[in-house]
């Protein structure tokens, strides 16, 4: 696909969505985030990506909103622009029934963190740095900071990087649980390549449901939970790659899965 704001492609199950406008560290303007939320609905259809990577071109991830944009229109409606820009990517990245992997590649800052915070594996560059810097500017976190970080970090902790603006380093935030994992700048890409390899020849129908599993479960009960599971252990049994898995099993051999 053809982007302005974004790189997009597909290679061995693969999808590489690079947010590209590295001059202002990948600020997002109006376009970038109608762009992405398109890339999002393309990589949703795509039988052929099994796994997303979203990273950024150049020294940073995302630095947030375009300050300079925004300055252009001062009597914009905040809750607009969350409403029709901010609020539908992060619902397409967790409602998406693919592994999402981001590929941390500098700082991630107010709502680039929040898309950082919105994957569902977090590889990060040793020097790469998160950071909610809304209150820098007297506005409060938005495209769902204020969901993720209290069930990554516990209440105290999510309050006061909410609320100092507090640069996190990946080291620190590895420790805390906020990524998976953080590795040397120059490590970075056969890290993420661990967990795509994998992810590109996993059983991707299951992987969807167990996604959706545990998000429901941040709200559910165990009765909840149990039910749901039954739900979609019933959805999974039906799949092809249960038949391969068991059948590979049987057999002695490493499964081929094949997504279905």
């Amino acid at each position: 696909m053809d982007f302005t704001t974004l790189r997009y492609t597909v290679e061995n199950g693969v999808a590489t969505i690079t947010l590209n406008r590295p001059d202002v560290y990948n600020a997002l303007n109006d376009e970038i985030t109608y762009e992405l939320q398109d890339a999002l609905k393309a990589v949703a259809k795509d039988a052929a990506a099994r796994v997303v990577v979203l990273t950024g071109a150049g020294k940073a991830f995302c630095s947030g909103q375009d300050l300079k944009a925004s300055a252009a229109t001062p009597n914009r409606s905040f809750q607009e622009s969350l409403h029709k820009r901010y609020n539908p990517i992060i619902r397409a990245m967790r409602q998406l029934p693919k592994p999402i992997v981001c590929r941390l590649n500098g700082v991630a800052a107010g709502a680039g963190c929040s898309l950082a915070l919105a994957c569902d594996v977090i590889v990060a560059a040793e020097d790469a740095v998160l950071t909610e810097v809304f209150i820098n500017i007297g506005l409060v976190p938005d495209s769902g900071s204020s969901y993720f970080l209290p069930r990554l970090v516990g209440m105290a902790r999510a309050f006061e990087l909410c609320t100092l603006g507090s640069k996190v380093s990946a080291k620190d935030a590895a420790a805390w649980g906020l990524l998976n994992r953080a590795v040397p700048a120059d490590q970075l890409d056969a890290a993420v390549k661990i967990y795509t390899d994998y992810y590109a020849t996993a059983p991707t129908k299951a992987i969807g449901l167990i996604k959706k599993m545990l998000q429901k479960s941040a709200t559910a009960t165990l009765d909840d939970m149990l039910e749901y599971e039954a739900y979609c252990q019933e959805i999974a049994g039906a799949t092809a790659d249960h038949k391969e898995g068991v059948q590979a099993f049987l057999e002695k051999r490493k499964p081929a899965f094949a997504g279905k």
